[in-house]
């Protein structure tokens, strides 16, 4: 939104772009819960959920998902008409990536594309339609989550490969899961250094690009395939970093 406004892009913009990721983030996380809950009562790292304990139904969730898909495409309809004819695209990948990893060891990628499906959303809010950066945005979100989902789904290899479910570490194994998520986040920074270039981002915004690379090379540091204690760090905390400094670099890379 800010780089496509080139700045604030109003209340208006704003509160509904805002509207509709929460709508999306809740259809998405709710699917995901209920196509997950016979699996997700099997895995000691899952078992505490609110569907596997019995805390909720999945009729409550389900109902969740209804609600939170109706409200993405209010707020789409209240933007503009390229973002409501969207809106059903986008729906049927936040749904469809839960079922990914049951097919394919792709699914890191799908999971990736989803949620960068935001990132070009956010631009075409702005501007009714999409531009360059747009894309540039959406394959940075892609590569970037694909990276550090293939480090979190590492800790499920063994139970993964019992349960027929598919992912990198599962059919490749550790290191060459590792090796590919380290390739994923050297292209999240290549990508956000073109699109530093491609919008004209001033100093600040490349001081925050640093900060973000140290923190990739940071983040694979703590885990290897002989040790994934730390894999938690890795995952939540570094990855919050970043999204906080990239969003305050480009921000403060629009005053030159």
């Amino acid at each position: 939104m800010a780089l496509a406004a080139d700045g604030w892009p109003g209340w208006w913009t704003a509160a509904w772009v805002t509207a509709a990721m929460v709508g999306a983030r809740t259809c998405a996380m709710a699917v995901n819960r209920v196509v997950d809950r016979v699996t997700d009562a099997k895995n000691p790292r899952t078992a505490g959920r609110h569907l596997p304990r019995g805390l909720l139904t999945a009729t409550e969730m389900q109902a969740l998902a209804v609600g939170g898909a109706a409200l993405m495409l209010a707020a789409a309809w209240m933007l503009n008409p390229l973002c409501l004819a969207l809106a059903p695209l986008a729906l049927v990948c936040l749904v469809g990536y839960s079922y990914a990893k049951y097919v394919t060891w792709t699914s890191h990628w799908v999971l990736g594309f989803t949620d960068g499906i935001a990132a070009a959303g956010g631009w075409i809010a702005v501007r009714g339609h999409f531009e360059a950066p747009a894309f540039v945005l959406w394959f940075t979100l892609t590569v970037w989550i694909a990276g550090f989902d293939l480090l979190y789904a590492c800790q499920d290899v063994d139970f993964d490969r019992r349960h027929g479910l598919h992912s990198v570490p599962a059919r490749f194994g550790v290191p060459a899961a590792l090796r590919l998520a380290r390739l994923n986040h050297a292209l999240t920074a290549a990508s956000l250094a073109l699109l530093g270039v491609m919008v004209g981002l001033g100093p600040l915004y490349w001081l925050g690009w640093l900060g973000v690379v140290l923190l990739l090379v940071y983040e694979h540091s703590l885990v290897s395939p002989r040790d994934l204690s730390r894999l938690d760090v890795a995952f939540f905390n570094v990855n919050g970093y970043i999204a906080v400094i990239v969003l305050a670099a480009v921000v403060g890379g629009m005053w030159k």
